[in-house]
């Protein structure tokens, strides 16, 4: 079934209101769980928010917390979310970064004590719609083994970079796994096999079956060991650059709840040539072959736009069932 935008986003306020959300924040939140959904991140818009929700009852989530700052370095700023929703702090932390990248070149907010930004991307596509050049990253519970173990260790830590552009904004969005967490629950609610292994089964072998994987709690990360690199040196980052919790004191709490996480702006020369730069990267790399007749090449973020200039014409794909449980929260 398909939903309009504007009544998803308006079940979402309903019951963010009713849970103590001011006016403002109920909107704001309800407007990126909908935006989410909007632009073909079903699990981070309407498939999660059931789950964001619990998170709130539960007392991990305080909808009156406003983010603070602790350390003001100049270009850098160290924030604390005080447990605030997450998805706020991090409107809140890009916007300062763009603040201090528009003075200084470049700017890095830390923040520590917040939580579950839901789609990375939000801020990047945040970044670049003010023209600027966006990086952010987050810790996370681990639910990643580093490479050669089989216990989670790693958070799989989401990395965004986005970069401005004319004719469509290149925003990268990607998870350390090979598919994201929810990715595989999406693939196992429909019962569906994954394109490509994505972890191994109980028996260690290398699998394309979700259920087996989320069992196993084995998700492969991207690139084998590189993968796993890039996810322990970017839970050193955000713990570091912010003073907050790390991958193994948030998985100690049994709850993800309490996360790190940084955002970095550049200001890029706004010119003709930055602009002719950006677009023989792009028009290059669309020139390989596709690998099947009909494909089609295309940067992060085209298919993006694509799913959104549609879902706005032909409404939001849903889930009818977890649809049913948000009509009655």
């Amino acid at each position: 079934m398909r939903i309009p935008y504007d009544q998803l986003q308006a079940e979402f306020k309903r019951i963010l209101t009713g849970l103590n959300f001011g006016t403002d924040k109920a909107e704001k939140c309800a407007s990126i769980f909908a935006s989410n959904s909007l632009d073909g991140v079903y699990t981070h818009g309407l498939n999660r928010f059931p789950v964001f929700v619990q998170h709130v009852k539960d007392g991990l989530v305080k909808p009156d917390a406003e983010p603070t700052r602790e350390a003001d370095m100049g270009a850098i700023e160290q924030w604390n979310g005080n447990y605030g929703p997450g998805m706020l702090n991090a409107t809140v932390c890009m916007a300062q970064a763009i603040q201090l990248a528009k003075n200084n070149g470049i700017g890095c907010m830390a923040i520590k004590n917040t939580n579950h930004w839901m789609r990375g991307g939000t801020y990047g596509w945040q970044a670049a719609e003010a023209g600027y050049i966006g990086i952010c990253f987050t810790n996370t519970i681990a639910n990643l083994p580093p490479w050669g173990g089989l216990d989670p260790r790693l958070g799989n830590n989401p990395l965004v970079i986005a970069v401005p552009r004319k004719n469509g904004h290149v925003v990268l969005d990607m998870a350390i796994s090979q598919y994201a967490v929810g990715k595989l629950h999406q693939y196992q609610s429909k019962n569906e096999a994954l394109p490509l292994p994505g972890g191994y089964d109980s028996e260690g072998n290398l699998s394309t079956d979700a259920t087996a994987i989320l069992q196993s709690q084995r998700l492969l990360p991207v690139g084998f060991w590189k993968g796993s690199g890039l996810s322990l040196v970017l839970d050193l980052l955000a713990t570091v650059l912010s003073g907050g919790n790390s991958t193994a004191k948030i998985t100690a709490t049994g709850k993800e709840a309490g996360i790190s996480q940084v955002f970095i702006c550049i200001k890029p020369q706004s010119d003709e040539h930055t602009s002719a730069l950006i677009e023989e990267i792009i028009a290059y790399t669309k020139t390989s072959t596709p690998e099947h007749e009909g494909g089609a090449i295309t940067y992060p973020g085209e298919n993006t736009l694509l799913t959104r200039e549609r879902n706005l014409k032909e409404d939001i794909p849903v889930d009818e069932k977890i649809w049913n449980t948000v009509l009655g929260l």
